[in-house]
Formats: C-alpha cells, structure tokens, sequence
C-alpha cells in the first residue's frame, strides 16, 4: 500500500506522524541523496553524515514542506545545504579533503573479456583523476556538475532545488565544463 503513494502523499501521511510513510520517503531517496553528498565532498564517510543529517532534517522540517516544489528537489535543497556546512566546518578547522582511494564506491568493475590488471589500473587512475578535477572546482559549480552528470538531474529540477534562475544554473554547468575541460586537457594521463 505505502510503496504505491505518490512522494507528496507520502509526505501528507508522514505529516500525521506515519512512521512507515517517511521510512518510506528514505528508501526511495537514500541511494540518490548519497550520491549527490558523496559527489559534493567526496569522502564515503561524510557523505554517509550528510545522507543521514539530511533525513533528520527533512523528518524534522516535515510539516513546513509546502508542496511548491517536488519532493526531490526538497530533499537534494537540503543535502546540498547539509554538505555546505559540512565544507564550512572543514575549512573552519583547515581541513583538506583527501581523495579516500580505498573507498568501496571508487571500485571500478570490468568485464571479465577485457579484464586485465593494467586495464584496472588505467581505469582506476582516469576514475581518480576525474574526481580529483571535480573536487577542485568551487563548491558553486561543483554542485551543479554532480547534480547534472552524475545525477542526471534537468536544468529545472537543479533549478528548483538550489533555488537559481534557469540561465543561471546553464551558466554554472558551461563554465564548470570549461574548468574541467582546461584542466583534464593539462593532465598526462588520458581520460576516455
């Protein structure tokens, strides 16, 4: 019954205290919501705090939801405002991110035919390299590449949730894309 409803309708029965109905609001979103925290700030553990920091939030904040906007774009809003912070505490404390090269999420699988350890090793080093330029673009235009490539969000729903006019969430992913480009194209190492 509950895995029937619609987000809203889900977001409606949590309102009245449904526990099940947000449990539900998790299941559908947590995968999505730790890919956008993970690609924002690219260490498994600080995006797993993210992911959960913004469910208690969203439970928390359940009854201020309006409806003007999709309940994704509710949820990814406030991911990317749990991520923000969590940057401002690091740079607050003079953090560095490091990429975690250990990390379960960074595994690349190849097919068995085509399997080799140098073909590992090459695709594990453009995997790292990518990720390493992502992560050194300014948080601005990081979000909007993570929510656009690695997400697969629309324009209008990036537009929605990080509350931006349309041309300008255009402008961040074609200015982002030109950085990555300059600063793939400098590398030694050739990313396919």
């Amino acid at each position: 019954m509950i895995g029937t409803l619609t987000d809203e309708q889900l977001v409606e029965l949590s309102v009245s205290e449904d526990a099940d109905a947000f449990g539900e609001i998790v299941k559908r979103w947590e995968r999505k919501i730790f890919a956008l925290c993970f690609g924002m700030l690219g260490r498994e553990d600080e995006a797993r705090d993210a992911t959960q920091e913004t469910f208690i939030s969203a439970y928390r904040n359940i009854g201020r939801f309006r409806g003007e906007s999709k309940v994704s774009s509710w949820l990814h809003r406030i991911a990317v405002n749990q991520c923000l912070t969590v940057k401002r505490r690091a740079k607050s404390r003079s953090e560095e991110y490091l990429d975690d090269e250990t990390g379960e999420s960074e595994r690349v699988f190849i097919a068995p035919a085509a399997y080799s350890p140098g073909n590992e090793a090459e695709q594990s080093e453009r995997l790292r390299v990518v990720r390493q330029a992502v992560s050194s673009l300014p948080v601005d235009l990081r979000q909007v590449v993570v929510m656009k490539e690695f997400e697969e969000m629309t324009f209008q729903e990036i537009s929605e949730t990080l509350e931006l006019p349309l041309s300008t969430v255009k402008s961040r992913l074609y200015t982002a894309l030109k950085q990555l480009k300059m600063k793939l194209d400098r590398l030694p190492v050739e990313v396919v």
